[in-house]
């Protein structure tokens, strides 16, 4: 504690803030990026009209209101008023678009990634620079505006994201980190910057509606992991600590997305590493050796704060349905009398998978609480399915359950390892899927059939990587690559548990994976006839 409190006095630490869909995290680092002090802010967002946007005075006050809780962390747990730091850093869940006009006013609410109101300019742009643009991209936002016509459109002079607004408002620069600018439009691999080939196509697109901005006009800057990005302004400083106790002048890093610092905080920013995120939703990111060959819906590519290209499969659901099955599992116990501990249940439940046969026994189910964009689905129904002689027992259902919250997941991954020879040397698995030691880690690397490693300590999330992103900025010098910084200062000496893939495992994923996608018309018939 003594050696904190001379780090936060000394002005050594560095503190990172997340914008998260619910909530907004902020992480202080001692010198050996652990984590010192947290702060938090619990938002949401709100239906505008038909647009899912935060207000920019919910913006402020999260801002404030999670730097006021790191604070008062800081001070309960040290005795010391934070006044200096030695960097700072901000992220935020990726894409959206925020437009503004010369004197900075937004232009229309901030438009989240949330909202699907883009499909036309999706399909548009990813035809015209053949490469895949997704809707929830700020590229797709703007050319949907335009599309519709908006009044708006003429008279934006700059359009980023939440990480970019922050970081404009308290530093004045207008630049995005690498891996954040890749969801607002692509990313040239070779240079770094955007990609000049596809903002001409974009200009010329758009050239008959005369309007007086270029997309490289209204765009913001681009910078790599460790550049630096500004300085804490002293009107930024009293934006973010209202009452005028932190000091201006701190060096600030790129503002970076969610994703990139989950790569931060998994370790894998190096070339065919990767990691899984497993919870209510479930998402991969790989990092490229090179680009894809195709374009593929399924595949959304964006890079990491270093600028290597990355392959992201994202699913909408992943542990919804699997959570109710334990539930219900639990009201039965209760109804015996039996009150089970939910983390031995959890345990008890999924361990007895691993005793089911590896194909699932014939069984089949689908977790589509909502949509699923892989395999073609908008909305989803719980199902679960069996043949009249499929083997009926609790380790089959349970296995099944494991398996389908990854069934989409592995149709993506498989375009990325069958389709184009992705290679692979680790995946790191985090999330809830992974709490009970060796099962979800196990049914993942049946899924890739590749070995997955889980870390013991899970760090702070995204808060923590964008910290650490911060602090990299300091020591780039010393240690060269993020890569290294990573395996040499933050993750030297963690206790890691590496799962090699079983090959029964992988066999019967595989003949379970072909039986998920026989079935998809009777997940599609749920849709259309069960609506009440």
């Amino acid at each position: 504690m003594s050696d904190a409190k001379t780090i936060i006095e000394q002005g050594k630490a560095s503190l990172g803030i997340e914008f998260g869909s619910t909530r907004i995290k902020g992480v202080l680092v001692d010198e050996a990026g652990e984590a010192i002090a947290v702060g938090t802010y619990d938002w949401e967002n709100k239906l505008d009209g038909q647009i899912w946007t935060y207000s920019l005075d919910d913006i402020h006050k999260g801002l404030q209101g999670t730097y006021a809780s790191l604070a008062a962390d800081v001070e309960n747990k040290y005795g010391v008023k934070l006044k200096k730091l030695a960097a700072l850093g901000f992220s935020g869940m990726m894409h959206g678009y925020m437009a503004f006009d010369n004197a900075g006013t937004l232009l229309v609410p901030f438009r989240t990634w949330r909202n699907t109101i883009t499909g036309e300019a999706s399909e548009k742009l990813t035809e015209e620079f053949h490469y895949h643009i997704p809707e929830r991209w700020s590229i797709a936002h703007l050319y949907q505006a335009i599309l519709n016509g908006e009044e708006h459109v003429s008279k934006v002079a700059f359009f980023t994201t939440l990480a970019g607004y922050i970081h404009w408002m308290l530093t004045g620069e207008k630049v995005l980190g690498v891996g954040e600018a890749s969801g607002m439009f692509p990313i040239d691999i070779a240079t770094g910057q955007f990609n000049k080939d596809m903002i001409a196509k974009f200009d010329a697109l758009v050239a008959d509606k005369g309007f007086s901005w270029k997309l490289a006009d209204i765009l913001p800057g681009v910078l790599p992991a460790g550049e630096a990005a500004g300085t804490l302004t002293a009107e930024g400083a009293k934006m973010l600590d209202p009452t005028g106790t932190l000091e201006a002048g701190i060096p600030l890093c790129p503002p970076e997305g969610d994703a990139g610092t989950g790569m931060v905080a998994t370790n894998s920013v190096a070339v065919r590493t990767g990691n899984v995120s497993a919870g209510t939703s479930v998402f991969a990111m790989v990092v490229l050796e090179k680009d894809l060959q195709g374009v593929y819906p399924e595949i959304d590519l964006v890079t990491t704060p270093c600028g290597d290209l990355v392959a992201m499969a994202h699913c909408n659901n992943c542990t919804s349905d699997l959570n109710a099955w334990v539930n219900l599992f639990d009201e039965f116990a209760k109804g015996f009398g039996i009150k089970a501990d939910k983390n031995e249940l959890f345990g008890f439940l999924y361990n007895k998978a691993l005793e089911g046969d590896a194909d699932c026994g014939g069984l089949l189910a689908y977790n589509y609480f909502s949509g699923e964009s892989i395999t073609g689905f908008t909305e989803g129904r719980p199902l679960f399915v069996r043949q009249p002689d499929s083997k009926f027992s609790l380790a089959n259902f349970m296995r099944t359950h494991l398996y389908t919250s990854l069934g989409a997941l592995k149709i993506g991954l498989d375009i990325l390892f069958q389709k184009e020879g992705v290679k692979v040397d680790e995946l790191k698995g985090h999330g809830g899927l992974f709490k009970t030691e060796g099962v979800g880690q196990r049914i993942m690397a049946a899924a890739v059939n590749s070995p997955v490693s889980v870390m013991k300590t899970a760090g702070e999330g995204g808060a923590w990587g964008i910290a650490l992103l911060a602090q990299y900025m300091t020591e780039k010098e010393t240690y060269g690559s993020l890569d290294a910084y990573l395996n040499k200062k933050i993750f030297a000496g963690e206790e890691v548990t590496v799962l090699q893939p079983v090959q029964a495992d992988v066999d019967g994923f595989n003949a379970f994976i072909a039986r998920y996608q026989e079935g998809l018309p009777i997940e599609k018939a749920a849709v259309e006839n069960l609506t009440r």
